[in-house]
């Protein structure tokens, strides 16, 4: 059974483009650390307002999920970058999503 993990931040619009040019530097870093490779969108109609980026990667199993939060959350390289872009968030959360087809 495969899983969807997702982050979903919401930003100041008026801080979009430091904001992306830290994201910039974190899909940098998946593909030299060889993290799985997150899909990054955002809203341009729906719910969530314009300044939202969404990040999300679908993975085998949760055990894969599980150990993909930690490495991220251990990361010394991720953690300097995630303490630059905090100041932007006005909210983020994760979430994980069951594929059911």
């Amino acid at each position: 059974m495969a899983y969807v993990l997702r982050f979903v931040q919401r930003f100041r619009a008026k801080d979009e483009t430091a904001f992306m040019a830290l994201e910039a530097q974190f899909a940098a870093l998946e593909t030299r650390k060889g993290w799985p490779r997150g899909r990054r969108s955002r809203p341009f109609a729906g719910r969530e307002p314009a300044h939202t980026l969404i990040w999300e990667c679908e993975l085998a199993t949760l055990a894969e999920v599980n150990r993909t939060l930690a490495t991220l959350g251990s990361d010394p390289d991720h953690a300097r970058l995630l303490k630059r872009q905090i100041p932007y968030f006005l909210e983020a959360w994760t979430e994980v999503y069951e594929v059911l087809s």
